[in-house]
């Protein structure tokens, strides 16, 4: 008997598990486990939201022209050549949607983020995990891998979860070496986190091949309004439009983001608080043996003696109320990924990793 079926490559997809929230028996924990802003989101977006609440019976906009000028003002960028997404997932399922499917390959780093395998079974595409060498995407080993049947690169930078950078020497080359029927899409979410970096807005007006993608939902604090965009050429930006659904994003998300984008006063408080406490909780965790690569986002992660005892301290931070992220399913066992959070989260990550190893808090 013929039965309802989904589409090849469906049920090959491993739900994506997000950071947890709760402890059972915990009472007020505080959550350093999906890289959220510990400060919130700007003043400017919360009045934004409450002011969009009179017109909710309005329809959003179609083509998110206000945010993306004001993204373009911000970032030097040219508005036309920007699309917006519920969070910058949605412009990477754009991609795949539109540029890979059966028989294609998409590839990915061994510590990339894990939607990029999901999207690509999503459109029916086949995801190729290439290697990383010792923490960092290794650009040999990409183009090593490519062969006739690759449509799009995933590459994330600064890394999640491993928190480094590809020098852009290295970028280059890889859009240099790349053919030009491959999409490499750099996926900038804690591009914000890195002074003076352009999340790779150079490359894209240089290739016609190259596109990149950001998020409101990091350094910006509003994970929960999803919103991202991406910028790449006219001819790019006009064929995802065509896979986007006209009224993806609310116009209570428009507004938050419009007025948060604007905020560059709090934008810099926050960047600055980031890089003073990052460098505090990784140079005091290396104190008592938890050693971390230099971070270029707003988390680190910290690397143990094995997977055991990893988790034996990420249960021990569970009962002292801070929840942090095990990663053994990026291919990294024997580490944690810990949001910076602000000054007291930070105090009390390192008093209870201190008593987990044995010293004095």
């Amino acid at each position: 008997m013929n039965k309802i079926t989904p589409q090849p490559g469906i049920m090959d997809i491993a739900l994506y598990q997000g950071g947890q929230s709760h402890v059972a028996g915990v009472e007020h924990v505080i959550k350093l486990s999906s890289n959220e802003n510990p400060f919130g989101p700007s003043p400017k977006a919360i009045e934004a939201v409450r002011e969009s609440a009179a017109t909710l019976h309005r329809y959003p906009s179609t083509d998110h022209a206000s945010l993306r000028a004001a993204i373009g003002e911000r970032y030097g960028l040219d508005p036309t050549r920007i699309i917006c997404g519920v969070g910058s997932d949605e412009v990477l399922q754009f991609v795949a949607q539109a540029y890979a499917g059966p028989g294609d390959e998409v590839l990915y780093t061994e510590h990339g983020f894990s939607m990029y395998p999901i999207i690509a079974r999503m459109a029916g595409a086949t995801p190729v995990m290439v290697p990383e060498r010792d923490r960092h995407v290794d650009v040999d080993n990409i183009l090593a891998a490519v062969t006739d049947q690759t449509r799009i690169v995933f590459v994330t930078n600064p890394g999640n979860p491993t928190s480094t950078m590809i020098p852009d020497e290295d970028l280059v080359r890889l859009a240099e070496g790349l053919p030009q029927s491959c999409l490499m899409v750099i996926d900038g979410a804690y591009a914000e986190f890195v002074a003076g970096f352009d999340g790779g807005a150079s490359l894209v007006d240089r290739f016609e091949n190259v596109i990149m993608t950001r998020t409101f939902s990091k350094i910006y604090g509003l994970g929960g309004m999803r919103v991202g965009w991406g910028y790449a050429s006219q001819a790019i930006i006009d064929v995802l439009n065509r896979v986007r659904q006209p009224f993806n994003l609310s116009l209570t998300a428009l507004a938050a983001a419009e007025a948060a984008v604007k905020d560059e006063e709090y934008l810099t408080f926050c960047h600055a608080e980031n890089a003073r406490l990052r460098v505090w909780l990784s140079e005091e965790l290396a104190k008592i043996g938890v050693l971390s690569d230099p971070s270029c986002t707003n988390f680190i992660l910290a690397r143990f003696a094995d997977q055991a005892e990893a988790e034996a301290c990420d249960d021990y931070l569970k009962t002292q109320g801070l929840i942090v992220r095990r990663v053994a399913g990026y291919n990294l066992p024997n580490a944690l990924r810990i949001t910076v959070g602000d000054e007291e989260a930070c105090r009390r990550v390192v008093a209870a990793i201190t008593a987990f190893k044995g010293g004095a808090a």
